[in-house]
């Protein structure tokens, strides 16, 4: 079953730039909240909420500040600033019990491919797949066992299988992982090194 944490959030009024600044100041990120069939809200959460958050997929019982009861969320986006080291801004989406969304959802890659064992090299093009399913079916992550790929072999979307209730949205044809073959690579650049002292 998905994780579910709680965060708590302090009302925002949108279009208060200096409000924004001096909450930032103080450790809190602006929050705007969204979903089909929801009214937006938007608030601030404290930084150290979304530092400690969970790995792979989770929901979000988020307490919002005057209102009674939690909004169900998933995390959408989080905004860096220009360094890419801090969290500026959070989307977050909305859900309902019982209706689909899609998602994106952390690819594992489980098992040791027989083709490392004679010098091949697993390289994962894949990190996420996007699904659709109701929010209480959403994996925290797909797992995806690599043993049997030998040299040369390629892991596409297609040839992954998901759990019961979960559809994969992203094209089948997209690749995931592949095995490579370290010699080829090393013939290629010797024969590089040739031709250019030549």
């Amino acid at each position: 079953m998905i994780q579910r944490i709680q965060w708590k959030a302090l009302k925002r009024v949108p279009g208060k730039k200096s409000e924004v600044k001096e909450f930032r100041r103080k450790g809190y990120i602006p929050v705007e909240v969204y979903g089909k069939g929801h009214d937006n809200a938007h608030g601030y959460i404290y930084w150290k909420d979304l530092a400690d958050r969970p790995s792979g997929m989770f929901l979000i019982d988020l307490h919002i500040e005057g209102e009674e009861e939690p909004r169900v969320c998933v995390l959408k986006d989080i905004q860096y600033n220009y360094l890419g080291d801090t969290p500026i801004h959070v989307d977050l989406y909305e859900v309902t019990f019982g209706v689909e969304l899609d998602v994106e959802v952390p690819i594992e890659l489980v098992g040791r491919p027989k083709g490392l064992e004679v010098g091949g090299i697993l390289e994962k093009h894949l990190h996420t797949l996007l699904i659709r399913t109701v929010p209480r079916k959403i994996p925290e992550k797909i797992v995806v066992d690599v043993s049997h790929l030998d040299v040369g072999d390629v892991l596409h979307v297609r040839d992954i299988t998901p759990p019961e209730g979960v559809r994969i949205m992203t094209p089948g044809d997209e690749v995931v992982a592949v095995v490579l073959e370290p010699e080829a690579e090393a013939t290629e650049e010797t024969e590089e090194e040739v031709e250019e002292t030549t």
